[in-house]
């Protein structure tokens, strides 16, 4: 069996190559979400069964991209690879946080070798997940968001956009007309791990505003005031809100 381990804690990763490889497992590691996104990416491309006998352990608190951005990315491009989080952050909210993102187990450090082992078991006898077929493009009006490459379009030309950014476009363009409540943003965007009165969601949705609505006079990002935001082509002319 194949173990993605994506950890940047140099001790920790250490620790846990040398053991799994002594239970018999093939074992790639990765210090930082990007590269962990890349090998993750790589195992199922590489792997005819799509994914089958591979299991990714990965930690939360990761330089460059948290583990919570590499678990939604994984999960909304759909690779089935089943996914342990590793994390200190051993609260509620952080667990629910982590499996609503699609991890499929959670492990509070520090755990003992004996359970992160019957864990991973468990997650190999369960197998990869049972994905729908991907909707390869998201599309409102002339926006295009193509979901294999997480490139945004408008109009034909490309939007420059963040990670975050497309994240909140992408989770916009899943269900156009829906409003999104502030809470629901940050659970599905940040992992609920930012404080609910923060205006981060306002400063994303301007930011989000500026490039896909400016320069068109039809605007598809709408806010409603006091309950959220939502995407959608309103068939008509409207002053930016």
């Amino acid at each position: 069996m194949n173990i993605l381990l994506v950890e940047d804690d140099a001790r920790i990763a250490d620790f846990l190559d040398r053991g799994l490889r002594a239970e018999g497992y093939r074992v790639q590691v990765a210090r930082n979400g990007p590269d962990g996104l890349m090998m993750a990416r790589e195992a199922v491309r590489n792997t005819p069964t799509d994914g089958v006998g591979t299991v990714m352990l990965l930690d939360v608190m990761l330089p460059g991209m948290s583990g919570l951005e590499v678990c939604q990315t994984l999960r909304a491009a759909l690779v089935p690879i089943p996914i342990l989080m590793l994390t200190a952050l051993g609260s509620l909210e952080d667990r629910v946080a982590g499996l609503r993102l699609g991890a499929d187990d959670y492990l509070v450090k520090p755990f003992e070798f004996e359970e992160l082992l019957a864990r991973i078991e468990a997650l190999a006898r369960r197998g990869p997940r049972q994905q729908p077929l991907p909707r390869e493009e998201l599309v409102v009006a002339d926006l295009v968001l193509d979901t294999r490459t997480m490139k945004a379009k408008r109009a034909g030309q490309v939007l420059k956009l963040t990670a975050r950014e497309l994240a909140l476009l992408e989770l916009l363009l899943s269900a156009p007309g829906r409003l999104f409540s502030r809470e629901r943003i940050l659970a599905n965007v940040w992992g609920t791990n930012e404080d609910p009165m923060t205006n981060i969601v306002d400063v994303y949705i301007r930011r989000l505003r500026s490039k896909v609505d400016e320069g068109s006079p039809r605007p598809l990002i709408h806010t409603q005031r006091g309950l959220g935001y939502r995407l959608e082509d309103i068939g008509e002319v409207r002053l930016e809100e």
